[in-house]
């Protein structure tokens, strides 16, 4: 997808190095002019020659610059082209490859995506392609003289030997240092993300001491990097004023034996200038080439696996029909499967309560009925369609979902339970009566439209969860999946839940119930025991009743003589 992408460019670079190559052509102008003032004016004295010459000279600068600029405008186009199509996949990327195959949660690919654009963007890009046209001065130098050509070829030749070398002694300590710096980054994020949880147990100290560490060895790899790249390019600076000095002095030598005009040997030193001043300034933009193409690395990378060509054909709505079928996820650099072939069947319009100790894997197995994690092996079909290969923009209208841990968004109530979108506002309110919150939205300064702040700061723990099933309910999903929905609610909001679930259970929407709390299984009609990833137990709830102690006579305890069973099988 990435070649795809600067494939569509390349009419853009072809005009860029068709700019480069006018503008690399045009810079023959100065010693070309010094040569005719030196052999032609001085000798015939002609001041219309001066004035003509003068003439062409400023016309040859002016069209240097408009296409200077022009190049430059070609490559902000290009970089802006570039986010605009590379952005919302690369952020895309990101977010599926953290909840299909559980890496780590990062924004590294659009910081990659900045850095190739500041290469593109910034003045490091034009030494490297003005660089390749020093052969064009070199064979103009060998008309002037085979000697002084010679010379120059020679130069060039050496510096690009440098230019190699510099590449192989920077590039591995950019990479590594490029690594750590990503590992810091990450580090200080989480601190933000957790700030609350640090700063109250007092773990600020050690946090930083673990972000000192990686930032110092990002550094000092840094620094390495940069160390020996100054050597190289102190060693070419050098090269390069010998050399003018050398063919300075070889042109003089070829007038005292009259083979070459003073005309021509001035041009000769500027020539040489013109032809090498490239090389060594790409020399010290080099370290930006190594960090863009690490970031184009890691860039193509993400958007390997992710799908190629258009829109997948969309699909008719699902009626709620799921089928499990010996699905097992494992973690990465885990030893054990946190899920581990786990099968099973709903009708559409049944709900299932899964329950099970901590750890039991029923989040993991959660994520994976509504498509956010891949399994390793076997399928979750929704109505006999594999989730993970359903087109999400086409399924997720017709999925609910509410995690343990509720994230809103910056904007307002309405937006929110509307996913983003420009919804309904019949439906949004619909969806807040189904989840028994509209009363309570009323009563907010501006209703619907309160903003809530950046992860809804603006709201208790318990509005968040509530306004979270909001947006699960939102639009008439017909398949549901609620972790853990009651964690952050008082008894007083349970029971509203209950309400709800009571609701879906009447629409016939095939709901799963991921709890601790045995209320909420009130109006199961099935029931999941997993422990240490696998099913103990899964039958309807009546049956798996029967099978637990009854410690009271109370029909809430029945639910939970559930829990303790899972626990002793």
């Amino acid at each position: 997808m990435l070649g795809k992408t600067l494939k569509a460019c390349r009419k853009g670079f072809i005009a860029v190095a068709a700019f480069s190559l006018c503008i690399n052509l045009l810079m023959l102008t100065a010693p070309l002019f010094l040569m005719q003032v030196f052999d032609r004016v001085l000798t015939s004295r002609s001041i219309e020659t001066l004035m003509m010459l003068l003439i062409i000279v400023v016309f040859a600068f002016f069209t240097m610059g408009v296409l200077e600029i022009i190049r430059g405008r070609v490559f902000i186009r290009i970089s802006s082209w570039l986010d605009e199509q590379l952005g919302g996949l690369v952020l895309a990327a990101n977010s599926d490859n953290f909840l299909k195959y559980a890496r780590a949660s990062s924004v590294q690919g659009l910081r990659d995506l900045g850095t190739i654009r500041a290469l593109l963007t910034g003045p490091g890009i034009f030494p490297i392609l003005d660089a390749p046209w020093a052969l064009v001065f070199i064979g103009v130098i060998f008309l002037l003289h085979p000697v002084l050509g010679w010379i120059s070829l020679a130069g060039a030749v050496v510096l690009l030997a440098l230019a190699v070398a510099n590449e192989a002694l920077i590039r591995d300590f950019l990479t590594r240092s490029s690594g750590a710096s990503i590992k810091a980054m990450n580090q200080a994020e989480a601190a933000v993300r957790n700030a609350d949880v640090i700063e109250g147990m007092g773990m600020m100290p050690n946090l930083v001491r673990r972000w000192t560490e990686a930032t110092n060895e990002s550094r000092q790899l840094r620094d390495d990097a940069c160390r020996r790249g100054g050597l190289v390019s102190s060693a070419s600076k050098f090269l390069r004023r010998v050399l003018q000095v050398g063919i300075l002095s070889a042109g003089a030598w070829l007038v005292v034996r009259n083979e070459l005009t003073p005309g021509a040997m001035i041009a000769g030193f500027i020539l040489m200038g013109s032809a090498l001043s490239p090389v060594e300034r790409a020399i010290g933009s080099w370290r930006s080439v190594v960090l863009a193409r690490g970031a184009y690395g890691r860039i193509g990378e993400q958007l390997s696996e992710m799908p190629i060509g258009g829109a997948p054909m969309p699909l008719p709505a699902p009626t709620g029909k799921l089928d499990v079928e010996d699905v097992s996820f494992i973690y990465p650099e885990a030893i054990d499967p946190t899920v581990k072939n786990v099968s099973f069947s709903l009708k559409a319009g049944e709900l299932v309560g899964i329950i099970g100790p901590t750890a039991a894997g029923k989040t993991t197995l959660a994520r994976m009925l509504i498509g956010n994690l891949v399994p390793d092996s076997g399928h979750v079909r929704l109505d006999d369609m594999d989730v993970s290969e359903w087109n999400s923009d086409d399924l997720g209208p017709h999925i609910g979902y509410l995690p343990q841990d509720v994230e809103l968004f910056a904007g307002t109530i309405q937006e929110n339970i509307a996913r983003l979108a420009d919804g309904d506002p019949d439906e949004v309110v619909e969806a807040a009566r189904l989840a028994n919150i509209h009363e309570m939205i009323l009563r907010l300064p501006k209703g619907y439209d309160t903003q809530i702040g950046v992860d809804g700061t603006a709201l208790s723990g318990g509005q968040r969860q509530r306004i979270g099933l909001a947006r699960a309910l939102y639009g008439d999903p017909k398949f549901i999946v609620l972790d853990e929905p009651n964690s952050s609610l008082d008894p007083e909001g349970e029971q509203v839940l209950l309400k709800t679930i009571e609701s879906l259970k009447k629409k016939g929407t095939t709901t799963v119930i991921v709890a601790h709390r045995p209320t909420i299984l009130h109006y199961a009609d099935k029931v999941l025991v997993l422990k240490e990833g696998e099913v103990q137990i899964f039958d309807d709830k009546e049956k798996v009743l029967k099978k637990a102690p009854r410690p009271r006579n109370k029909e809430q305890d029945k639910a939970e003589g559930v829990i303790s069973l899972a626990k002793k099988s």
